[in-house]
Order: structure tokens, then sequence, then C-alpha cells
């Protein structure tokens, strides 16, 4: 059963988000309640790395939190010759997710790696990289050098898969969709308190682009077929495949 996130609560005490071990061992309900429609996007992005995916290749989850999603692919795919490899840079989420995968009998089997994604990344031989949720969090100077590594450790015909919070092309949608999402916020149980102090706590530390700032950050580190895949509100699936 997870564990009901309330680190935003009355009892909290401000300062920048961080992914410590408070945050981990709640991360599941966190992310099923702040994030819409989570499961479902999540489904989509393993359905379209199914047209991408090779046998004896790697497919990258980086920023894995969890393991949530590098479990669900391996649960669809039964290639043993396939490497699974999730990349996070707290070693308190790859503990929870070293947790939940070995209570699973997967193959492909999965490997956890604690790396700073915004150092070098060590990614090889990929047919897919899963991003979600993450690029948002990788400071904006350092967003292009993370994408173009990524893009040189990929095989021809190979996908990119990234989900992102995003900010509306117009200040008038962008402002409707912020109280939108705070709307959705209320209505899975999060009190006014916890929603005003986890945006306080994010506000400098996640940092997200308009879908055009996205697709062009994208081309620019070297993908050429670009496409939104999903779309709600101020959150957006976007599929980039190397040629």
């Amino acid at each position: 059963m997870k564990k009901k996130d309330n680190i935003f609560d009355s009892k909290y005490k401000s300062h920048d988000f961080v992914f410590d071990e408070k945050v981990a061992s709640v991360f599941d309900d966190m992310v099923s309640r702040s994030v819409p429609m989570y499961k479902e996007s999540m489904m989509a992005a393993v359905s379209l790395s199914k047209s991408f995916v090779k046998s004896n290749s790697k497919v990258y989850d980086i920023g894995c939190s969890t393991g949530s999603l590098l479990i669900k692919f391996a649960e669809l795919f039964n290639d043993k010759s396939i490497e699974l490899i999730g990349i996070d840079s707290s070693k308190y989420m790859l503990n929870e997710a070293k947790k939940k995968i070995q209570k699973k009998n997967l193959s492909p089997k999965v490997f956890l790696k604690k790396q700073d994604i915004e150092q070098k990344l060590n990614i090889n031989n990929a047919s897919v990289v899963f991003m979600n949720y993450t690029l948002q969090f990788i400071r904006p100077l350092n967003r292009q050098k993370v994408l173009e590594q990524i893009f040189l450790g990929m095989k021809s015909n190979s996908a990119l898969i990234i989900i992102e919070k995003v900010l509306g092309n117009d200040s008038l949608f962008n402002r409707m969709y912020i109280d939108l999402y705070f709307r959705y916020k209320a209505s899975v149980g999060y009190s006014d308190l916890e929603i005003k102090n986890k945006r306080e706590s994010l506000e400098n530390v996640l940092i997200p682009y308009r879908i055009d700032e996205n697709i062009e950050l994208l081309k620019r580190s070297g993908f050429k077929s670009v496409d939104i895949f999903f779309k709600w509100f101020n959150w957006s699936g976007i599929i980039a495949v190397k040629d």
C-alpha cells in the first residue's frame, strides 16, 4: 500500500523541493495525485515505445524515480536480450525502486544507476529513452547538453519519450491552466495550504518551458522528427526520433 503524501501540510517547514528520503517514501502517492493522468500518460509512453524498441539494445529511464515505468515496461516486454537501465540522482529514489523491483520476477532485468543527470550521461546502444517529469528539473543552461548526450547514445530509428509540465503559449491560457491544475489537486485531496506550500517549494526548482521551446530544444540537439503525443492543459508528452 502506498504511503500517503502529507509532506506539505501544517507541519511543513519552508525549503526548496528536494528528492530526499521523505519525498521518496511517499513519491508514488505524490506523483499519482499531483500529475494529472499519470498512469494513462505513462502507458501511452510505453505503448509508443513498442514501435522503436529492438532486441539486443538498451532501454533507459532517465530520472527513473521509484521505477514504476521500468517495471511496467518489463512486464509488457518479454525479451531477455533487452537491458533496462534506470538512472536517478537521488539514492533515496533508487532505494525505493530497488525494493519494488525485487518484489517482481522481471524479464528483462532492470539495472539501477545513481548518476548526476546534469553531468556526463553514459548512454549507449539505446533504442528507447524515457525522460518523464525530469527535464523540467534540469537547470535550463544544461538542458541542451543533456539532450545532446542522450542523442549521441541512441541507435538509428530510436525514440526519446518525454513528459513534462509546460507553460501555455498565451498568458491568458497559462493562468487558466494553472487554476484548473490547482482545482484538480484539491479534487484529489490536497488542501489549499498543501498546494501553496508545494508551489512555493518548487518555484526555483521546477522550471517549465513552453511546448514550442521544448520542441526547438530537441531539434537543436539533433532530433529531426518531433511530435506531441499527449496534452492535458499544462502537461504534455513529446516524442523525438533519431533518424
